[in-house]
Order: C-alpha cells, then sequence, then structure tokens
C-alpha cells in the first residue's frame, strides 16, 4: 500500500438547460440509476474537453495525437529530417507495417483502420528508424526495435489516457487515469425547444418562418469524478508527473465538454470541488446519490450535503480517511481545508510531488 497513490476528484456543478453530449438521436445521453432517468455526460466527451485544455498547457511535441493519418504525419517528419528521400509515404507505409500495424486505403490514402493515439515524440524515432532503412526493407528482428519506439517516449495525455491497438496489443497503454460518466444527482426529464428562424429576405406578405426545428435539452446538477494513478503515472513521467497531475485536476475540474454551446451557452463552473490523496484504494462517490436528491430549493445545496455524510461514512465503515484532503467550496469544511482553486492546484502539485518521494525511497 505504501507504493500506491491515487488522487481522486469529486465535482458537484450545476448546468441550465443544455445538451452537452448527445447520442445517435440527437437526444441528451441518459443514464437509469437509483430507477430514476439521470441525466449523463460520458467520459470520452470530457476527456475529450480535457484534452483540448491541454492545448494551453503543453508544447506540441509533449501532446499526443489521435488520428487514423499516422503514415501523413510520420511522413513529413521523415521529409522534415532528410529532404532528399524521394517517397517518404511509401517508406513511412513500410515502417508501420513492419512495426505491425495494419493500414487501409481510403481515397487513395493509407490510413489506420482505427484511430491511433500517438506522441510527437514516437513519431520522431520512428521517422529516424525509416531514414536507417531507407530502401524500405526491415527483417523480422527491426520490428523490436520500431515496437519500441512506439512503446517508449509516451506523451502527457497518451500515458494518462491510454492507448488500445487492436492489431497489435504489444503497444497498447493502461490509462493512469480514470474518467467516470457525469450523472445527474436527481431525476431529469428531458424537454424540447421548439424555435424559428426568419428570413431576412423575405417577402413582407409572407411573415412565416424560413425554418422551423427542435432542440431536446434538459438542466441538471451533476456529480462529476475522476481518479489518478500518480504512483503507475510517475513510470512513464518521472519528475513530470506532479505537474501532469495538476493540469489533469484543473482541466477536469475547469473543462466543459462543447455540445450545443452556442445554443445554450452554458458554460458554468463547479460548485464544490473535493480532492483527495490516497493510498488505499480509488473510491467513487456516487453511491451518495443513489437515492436521487428531491428537493423545491434546488439540488446543489442538498446534492454537497448528500456527498459529505456519504464521504464520512466511508470513511467509518469501509475505506481510510485520505492521508490529505482540500476542498473549493466552504460547504465541505468539515472534509477538507478549503481554499480557491489555484492554491488547491498548486497544494496538489506540491504533495503529490513529496508524496511521490516518499513512494520512491
Amino acid at each position: 500500500m505504501s507504493k500506491n497513490l491515487y488522487i481522486d476528484l469529486h465535482v458537484i456543478q450545476t448546468l441550465p438547460p443544455s445538451c452537452v453530449n448527445r447520442d445517435d438521436t440527437g437526444s441528451p445521453k441518459t443514464a437509469i440509476y437509483g430507477g430514476v432517468t439521470r441525466a449523463r455526460v460520458s467520459s470520452q466527451s470530457w476527456k475529450r474537453a480535457m484534452r483540448l485544455m491541454f492545448a494551453d498547457m503543453y508544447t506540441e511535441e509533449e501532446k499526443g495525437i489521435r488520428t487514423k493519418k499516422i503514415v501523413d504525419l510520420l511522413a513529413k517528419k521523415i521529409s522534415e529530417l532528410d529532404s532528399e528521400i524521394q517517397s517518404a509515404e511509401k517508406l513511412a507505409k513500410k515502417v508501420l507495417e513492419a512495426a505491425g500495424i495494419k493500414l487501409t486505403e481510403k481515397n487513395g490514402k493509407a490510413e489506420t483502420g482505427a484511430l491511433f493515439f500517438i506522441s510527437a515524440k514516437q513519431i520522431e524515432k520512428l521517422a529516424e528508424l525509416a531514414i536507417a532503412h531507407p530502401d524500405g526493407k526491415f527483417e523480422k528482428e527491426d520490428k523490436k526495435e520500431l515496437q519500441e519506439a512506439l512503446k517508449n517516449y509516451p506523451s502527457v495525455d497518451l500515458a494518462l489516457f491510454g492507448r488500445m491497438v487492436a492489431d497489435e496489443p504489444s503497444l497498447n497503454y493502461d490509462a493512469t487515469a480514470q474518467v467516470a460518466h457525469a450523472i445527474s444527482t436527481h431525476a431529469v426529464h428531458n424537454e424540447y425547444d421548439y424555435f424559428t428562424a426568419v428570413d431576412d429576405c423575405t417577402s413582407e406578405d409572407n411573415p412565416g418562418g424560413g425554418h422551423l426545428g427542435t432542440v431536446e435539452y434538459n438542466s441538471s446538477t451533476l456529480y462529476r469524478y475522476a481518479t489518478v494513478n500518480a504512483a503507475e503515472l510517475a513510470n512513464y513521467l518521472g519528475g513530470d508527473t506532479p505537474k501532469a497531475v495538476k493540469n489533469f485536476a484543473e482541466a477536469f475540474i475547469t473543462s466543459m465538454p462543447t455540445g450545443k454551446q452556442n445554443t445554450f451557452a452554458n458554460r458554468t463552473r463547479p460548485d464544490a470541488v473535493y480532492v483527495t490523496v490516497r493510498r488505499d484504494q480509488p473510491v467513487n462517490m456516487a453511491g451518495a446519490f443513489e437515492k436521487p436528491v428531491i428537493t423545491k430549493g434546488g439540488y446543489v445545496e442538498q446534492s454537497i450535503k448528500s456527498l459529505i455524510d456519504y464521504a464520512k461514512e466511508s470513511y467509518e465503515d469501509y475505506v481510510n480517511e485520505p492521508e490529505m484532503a482540500f476542498a473549493v467550496g466552504r460547504e465541505l469544511e468539515s472534509l477538507a481545508t478549503t481554499m480557491n482553486l489555484t492554491k488547491l492546484l498548486d497544494e496538489l502539485e506540491k504533495q503529490v510531488l513529496n508524496a511521490l518521494e516518499e513512494v520512491t525511497k
């Protein structure tokens, strides 16, 4: 247990009428929990929003790219490193195929069958190996070296969110972070906004709308949860881990999926943030809301109270209290030291650094 280090992030956040994450019919995503329908925002949706925030936190060399077009990326890097190579795209294809990555042809261009998550450093290392074999001929023993280039040098987001390569499982990365689907703390009922758009150039004798439509939406108070295995993350990132945990926490707490953002302008701040540092195991507190919150005066206050009560019960009966806890929101003073978000993130980075030093002793 002394080698474990988990960072748990709990957020209560209310959303006004919105549709931040839609299903295949265009309806806001929902889930049944505690016998009632809840608003839901998928973990994939929120992780995408977090990765977009990383654009302001890291350089291009430090971030990963999720794409089917890695042949193009690799060919571009080969040409940058050696402009005398005549057919960089053809060589890039041979390198990837030699590494065990299956490619398909689409509109005359080679690409992977599924999205492939790769770091800028991995692309560079593959390009260097390609230049060392300009004839495109690779022996079986070269495959190991090519795969090592794809397994080493992960970007921050690759180390956090992981990678699955169905064609070559040896290239998989286990994610060091987990993000839960956000669910409302209470029951919801989707509603419809009927709208019209007016044609600015219509004649005066035609007062009707130029377009009619509906948008489905709901409003909710969400419980959001994520956890980071900081000790495992340190195996990938070493001394960069405390900063990565801080940036992950900031991105999780402050990001917002962009679905229907122009229509609803639903960019809200969290109402409460509770962060814990644990040695035993991650603890998702969604059970606090298995019995949906019922109130006539808003859901935020009662949701925070339910979270506090459930956390205290969990610490008394099932799991250890966290080694450290920080919070934003005065209502959480009974659980943790409260502070503003900037100070919380700085303190989290500091404590992760200290804890990792103890883990590695």
